[in-house]
């Protein structure tokens, strides 16, 4: 059945995927090799061997990309990872990129 007059509407949704962040780890003297693994699988959800690769690049070069997330997760890690350091008496320091 067609209703007389009927006006049909085309609804254009333009569904984009959310800006992705790239975190940033950073070396330093004082944080132990053992703690950053340790973080690259708790938090970063890494495997073994990805972990200590991960983190002999961040001791060699001075920093490594670790993780690209949308901003909130990319955020919450880095909030997580900080927090951890802190209690556990480390200047670890991680930054986020747009990217």
């Amino acid at each position: 059945m067609s209703v007389q007059g009927e006006i049909k509407e085309k609804i254009k949704i333009n569904i984009q995927e959310p800006k992705h962040y790239r975190v940033i780890m950073h070396n330093d003297d004082f944080t132990t090799m053992d703690f950053v693994v340790e973080i690259l699988i708790d938090i970063f959800h890494k495997d073994d061997a990805e972990a200590e690769r991960l983190m002999l690049l961040v001791h060699e070069s001075g920093k490594a990309v670790v993780g690209t997330y949308p901003y909130d997760i990319a955020v919450t890690k880095v909030q997580i990872s900080k927090e951890r350091a802190k209690q556990a008496g480390f200047p670890f320091r991680l930054t986020i990129q747009e990217g």
